[in-house]
C-alpha cells in the first residue's frame, strides 16, 4: 500500500481526518434527522477538495485520483453522507474536464475549485437507471443559439445544493441522440422538489430535477451535439465508480474498527467476546474484505493518475468494495445482536448507508456484464481511461500543492 502514497498524501489524510472529527462528527445527529446540511457541503467545498483533480491552471489542487480517494475515504469513515457530498460534486466536474471547451473550463472550473460552486451530473431518470439510452427528457433546438429542455431527472447527487447541473437529454434518435448541457440552478423553468427521506446517507441530497421548458444557450452545451452518452459514460466510469468505491472503503474501515472495539469490550464467559472462535472468524473475514478492497481501490486510482487504461479495474473495485462493505457491515450488525438494531447506533447507520452504494454508477449486474464483455468479447465499448487519460504530468503531488484548510463560511 505504501507505493500508492507520498508524504503529501499522508498529510492530506491527516488533514481530512482532523476536519472530519472536528466539523463532520458533531453534525451527524442532525443529519440523521434527514436534514440536508448545506452548511457542511459548503464547508467541505471551501477546503478546495471538490477541485482535487482539477488542474492547477484552473486553480485546482491538481492532486489526482489517489488524493481524491483519500479525501472521500476519510470523510466517509466519519460520515458516508459527508463523503457522498464531496464525491458527487467531484463527479459533477468530470464533464467539464473531459468535454468542456477552453472557455467553459476558464469560466467554471476555478469556481468549482474554490468551492463557490457544487456541480452535479443529471443523467438518471426513474424509468432508465443504468439504461441511459432509455431516457425520456428532451432537448429541442429552438434557434442557432438556444435550446429548450424538458423532463425529469432523479437520484441526482447534491441536487438541492448544486449548480451548475450537467443535464443529459435526448436531442435525436439512437445512441448519438443524446446531448449534455450546463443548467444553472436559477434558470427559469428548473424546479427542485422537496427532498424526500431515503434509506441511508441522511444529510446528503440525492433528489430530482424537473425541467419545464428550460431555455439554455448553446454556449452551455457540453461537447458536440450527440456526445451526451459519452459525457455520461466517461463521467460514470472515471469518476462515479472510483468515488463510490472510496465511500464504501470508508464505511468498511469504520465497520471493522467499530466491530473490533465492540467484541474487545463486551464480555462473555469471563472473557471478551473476541475470544470466541466464531467471532474471530467473522472479524478475520471483515479484515480480509478490507485489505482486498483497499488494494483494489487505490490500485485503480493510481492507474488513473498514471494515465493507464484501467476501466476493468475501476469496475472491479466498485463491484468488489461496495459488496465487501455490505457484507462486512452485515457481519458487524449480527455480531452486535439486537443492540445493533437500535436507531442511532453506528453499525445501524453504516448498514443503511452501505445499502445505498451498489446501484449508483452502474448496478452490480452492469459491472459484471461489462467485465464479462471484456473477457468474452467482442468488446464494443471504448476504454474511457484510454480516451481521457489524466496522468499527473505536472509532477508528483507534493505538500506545496495542498492548500491550507479554509475556515467555515459565514
Amino acid at each position: 500500500m505504501t507505493d500508492f502514497f507520498t508524504d503529501a498524501h499522508d498529510r492530506l489524510r491527516a488533514q481530512v481526518a482532523g476536519f472530519a472529527a472536528a466539523e463532520v462528527a458533531p453534525r451527524i445527529d442532525r443529519m440523521e434527522q434527514m436534514k440536508v446540511d448545506g452548511g457542511l457541503a459548503r464547508l467541505i467545498a471551501a477546503q478546495g477538495w471538490i477541485g482535487v483533480t482539477i488542474p492547477r491552471e484552473y486553480a485546482g489542487m491538481g492532486a489526482g485520483h489517489v488524493a481524491k480517494t483519500v479525501v472521500i475515504e476519510e470523510l466517509s469513515r466519519v460520515s458516508a453522507a459527508a463523503g457522498a457530498i464531496a464525491q458527487a460534486s467531484q463527479l459533477g466536474a468530470a464533464k467539464l474536464l473531459h468535454f468542456g471547451t477552453d472557455e467553459q473550463k476558464q469560466e467554471w472550473l476555478p469556481r468549482i475549485a474554490d468551492g463557490s460552486l457544487l456541480p452535479t451530473i443529471a443523467v438518471t431518470e426513474h424509468g432508465s437507471g443504468s439504461h441511459v439510452l432509455g431516457m425520456k427528457s428532451t432537448g429541442e433546438q429552438v434557434s442557432a443559439k438556444e435550446w429548450r429542455l424538458t423532463g425529469r431527472k432523479a437520484w441526482i447527487g447534491n441536487s438541492h445544493l448544486g449548480g451548475p447541473h450537467g443535464v443529459v437529454v435526448r436531442t435525436g434518435p439512437g445512441s448519438r441522440g443524446l446531448t449534455a448541457f450546463l443548467v444553472e440552478g436559477d434558470r427559469p423553468g428548473l424546479r427542485i422538489p422537496p427532498h424526500e427521506p431515503r434509506l441511508g446517507l441522511h444529510g446528503f441530497a440525492f433528489g430530482e430535477l424537473h425541467l419545464d421548458g428550460v431555455r439554455i444557450p448553446d454556449a452551455n452545451r457540453i461537447g458536440e451535439i450527440g456526445d451526451g452518452l459519452d459525457v455520461a459514460y466517461s463521467s460514470s466510469v472515471l469518476y462515479g465508480r472510483p468515488n463510490l468505491t472510496a465511500v464504501a472503503l470508508g464505511i468498511l474501515r469504520t465497520a471493522v474498527d467499530h466491530t473490533a472495539a465492540h467484541v474487545l469490550g463486551r464480555r462473555r464467559y469471563d472473557g471478551p467476546l473476541a475470544d470466541l472462535p466464531t467471532i474471530r472468524e467473522r472479524i478475520g473475514r471483515m479484515e480480509a474484505h478490507l485489505r482486498t478492497s483497499r488494494v483494489t481501490a487505490y490500485q485503480a486510482a493510481a492507474s488513473l493518475d498514471r494515465g493507464l487504461p484501467c476501466d476493468p479495474d475501476l469496475m472491479n473495485a466498485k463491484h468488489g468494495t461496495t459488496n465487501a462493505a455490505m457484507d462486512s457491515v452485515r457481519e458487524g450488525l449480527e455480531i452486535h445482536g439486537a443492540a445493533g438494531l437500535v436507531a442511532g447506533q453506528p453499525i445501524e447507520r453504516l448498514y443503511r448507508d452501505a445499502a445505498c452504494l451498489r446501484a449508483p454508477a452502474g448496478t452490480d449486474a452492469v459491472q459484471l456484464h461489462r467485465l464479462a464483455s471484456r473477457t468474452l468479447g467482442p468488446h464494443h465499448h471504448p476504454e474511457w481511461s484510454a480516451r481521457f487519460p489524466t496522468p499527473l504530468t505536472s509532477g508528483p503531488y507534493h505538500p506545496a500543492h495542498t492548500r491550507p484548510a479554509a475556515p467555515a463560511p459565514a
